[in-house]
């Protein structure tokens, strides 16, 4: 019997890999990096677990991916907030009560509060774009502050593009909270960041006798033949060679600090919308609570895809972008035996949880 083959050792082939190994099917794992995991990989120094490719929390409210993934690790109880640097003061973002009382005199907070409460469920998220369309001109003042300082530069930074150049889906991950809840994902039941790291949690998934893991190990479709169905989570218009042109991608570069002190920032992660050509700074060691002397910071700098000279995050979507997958995908479905999966074969901005409940759905179908 032929074996299955899966394109990418991180969250999306991992867990489609540990689905077939379970259910009989052999298995073999290939990937050109050096370790598994992909962009959520992590790994210890000085004492701190590192996220080596940005900041990575756990959130869901499909209970079956946390259950799935419970069974390879144990999740702390982290509930992730996030902070901007806004006019010199550190406010809650999502944008949402605490932030006005901060930013705005106790009278306009106030009104402001009054109209998103009139308007709006308490506890919803409101698209910033969606409230910059509403009537009431105190609401507009806010949509437009917060478009202003918190969501323009930072897209422009972010992407490279202005937020109305980039799908809704995107610009939408970025609300005003009707609320007090500084949590960034207040909507998520389930929140965490493995107890020993992603990459244990990831080797665990890999850690069965039908799987044959091969890590800088290249693919070529020229031994597609050998196996009885091929699940690839690289880019889709790279596994086309290109046929119909480049998908644009957006990349990120790191730079890390090791400083002798126990802590730098006030929170997990700040962003910086308006200064600097970094859009957020991590420090790692508010993830798993780490008790060190010293601490590890990373400087988050976007950049453009360049193939050759660093690696694909973000799908870049659009109309024009989503036309040109779409061709794509008539190939793929013409080929019978490959399916696409993740952030670059899906071509989408996935969090974890849905890169591992899209997984889970294929292995239904199959």
């Amino acid at each position: 019997m032929k074996k299955t083959l899966i394109v990418g050792a991180g969250i999306s082939g991992a867990t489609i890999a540990n689905k077939l190994a379970n259910a009989g099917k052999q298995v073999v794992v290939i990937d050109e990096k050096s370790h598994v995991a992909g962009n959520i990989y992590d790994k210890k120094e000085e004492g701190i677990m590192v996220h080596q490719f940005g900041a990575h929390i756990f959130h869901t409210s499909f209970p079956e991916v946390y259950d799935f993934l419970s069974q390879f690790t144990t999740f702390t109880d982290y509930q992730h907030q996030v902070k901007a640097v806004i006019k010199g003061k550190e406010v809650p973002i999502p944008f949402n009560f605490n932030s006005i009382d901060i930013l705005f005199d106790a009278e306009r907070a106030a009104r402001l509060k009054d109209k998103l409460i009139e308007h709006y469920d308490m506890d919803s998220k409101v698209p910033i774009l969606e409230l910059r369309n509403a009537e009431d001109e105190d609401l507009k003042y806010l949509a437009e502050y917060v478009y202003e300082y918190i969501f323009l530069h930072y897209t422009i930074k972010q992407w490279g593009l202005k937020p109305d150049e980039i799908d809704k889906s995107v610009s939408g991950r970025v609300p005003i909270y009707v609320g007090t809840d500084d949590r960034y994902f207040p909507w998520d039941k389930y929140q965490g960041i493995p107890n020993e790291g992603y990459t244990q949690m990831i080797k665990n998934m890999f850690n069965h006798d039908n799987i044959d893991l091969q890590l800088e190990t290249s693919f070529s479709s020229k031994n597609m033949d050998d196996y009885e169905h091929v699940y690839y989570t690289g880019t889709i218009d790279g596994f086309f060679d290109h046929k119909y042109g480049e998908l644009p991608y957006r990349s990120e570069r790191f730079e890390n600090e090791t400083l002798n002190q126990e802590y730098f920032l006030s929170n997990s992660v700040i962003n910086y919308p308006n200064e600097h050509d970094y859009t957020r700074i991590i420090e790692h060691k508010y993830f798993l609570d780490d008790k060190t002397d010293k601490t590890i910071i990373s400087y988050e700098y976007p950049e453009a895809y360049k193939k050759g000279k660093n690696d694909p995050y973000y799908p870049i979507q659009s109309d024009e972008t989503t036309a040109l997958y779409e061709k794509y995908i008539v190939e793929a479905k013409a080929l019978g035996n490959v399916t696409f999966l993740g952030r670059l074969g899906d071509y989408k901005y996935y969090d974890m949880d849905k890169a591992v409940n899209r997984a889970l759905e294929v292995f239904k179908e199959y």
